[in-house]
């Protein structure tokens, strides 16, 4: 008896933690997933169908991961940017001069995870036709060749990891394509990437050309976004309805297509990524890294 006296009170403490669980429920949060798929199709700077330029050629990353600065629900195809509910914003520096996005503190994730979760209480109640999310990192591996290296020819069918910036400006503190970084501590503008290749002792790193990388934005006409911004728009196929009074989570997922994203100037016709070894040969450019739509659904 005197043993069981002694269970009581942790007995009913247990009980009254669970009769609080069930009257305070967790609150219902907006949870955005993202994906990565190959199969959507690959869209131009305004949404429509888009084919590879003449003298350039594609391929399709294989995605690790990617990061979005800011999240924005928009209520129509005449809603500003900036002018919906802006549920997701990440911070911003100026230690690298201008105002630019923190690398380190911006939303990060991989295939089929969660990237950020909002307290349904904070999204205002609304009906949401529309998704803006800016893009600011992405990671992913690419397959290419290394032509005329001295004694060795050509090594072909590499796989290197690349480390890809895409917003309007982003601080780097370092740049990890996979497991080694480069220093950067600084501000670098869209466009801008790092190259870790295992067969050499050094990262390469570059810049795409100021505005060739693609930013899908149906709402062009009617939404403009900000040159150099990489602010990716899609539509719900049924509009997303926020009541204010929801009982349950709900998941938006955010499917990027990365149907052949990255880009390269194709100078010797052969569809494939070449660098060259021998010191006199120009390596082709590589001149776009833009995701190629997003179509976004909720349940």
């Amino acid at each position: 008896m005197p043993t069981l006296m002694k269970m009581l009170p942790a007995a009913a403490a247990v009980l009254l933690l669970v009769s609080c669980t069930k009257d305070n429920p967790p609150a219902p949060v907006l949870d955005f997933v993202v994906r990565f798929d190959a199969n959507q199709p690959r869209l131009n700077n305004l949404g429509q169908p888009a084919a590879i330029p003449p003298g350039h050629a594609a391929q399709t990353p294989q995605f690790r991961e990617m990061s979005i600065h800011y999240i924005e629900l928009a209520p129509n195809a005449l809603t500003p940017l900036g002018q919906g509910a802006v549920v997701y914003h990440a911070p911003e520096v100026t230690l690298g001069g201008e105002a630019a996005v923190d690398f380190d503190r911006a939303a990060r994730a991989g295939q089929g995870q969660t990237m950020v979760k909002i307290n349904l209480k904070d999204v205002p109640p609304g009906t949401y036709e529309w998704v803006r999310a800016s893009v600011t990192y992405q990671n992913y591996d690419v397959v290419f060749n290394v032509k005329k290296l001295p004694v060795v020819g050509d090594l072909n069918g590499q796989v290197g990891h690349v480390a890809s910036f895409v917003g309007f400006n982003t601080y780097i503190r370092e740049a990890k394509p996979k497991e080694r970084a480069l220093a950067v501590n600084g501000n670098r503008r869209q466009g801008f990437w790092v190259l870790d290749v295992p067969i050499s002792a050094q990262l390469f790193s570059g810049q795409a050309p100021a505005g060739a990388t693609t930013v899908v934005n149906p709402l062009f006409a009617t939404s403009p976004i900000p040159p150099g911004s990489c602010v990716v728009t899609g539509k719900f196929a049924q509009p997303l309805v926020v009541t204010g009074s929801e009982k349950q989570d709900i998941t938006v997922t955010l499917s990027f297509s990365v149907n052949r994203s990255f880009e390269w100037e194709d100078t010797n016709g052969n569809g494939q990524l070449d660098f060259y070894g021998d010191g006199a040969t120009p390596n082709e450019r590589i001149v776009d890294m833009g995701l190629r739509g997003l179509i976004p659904s909720w349940k």
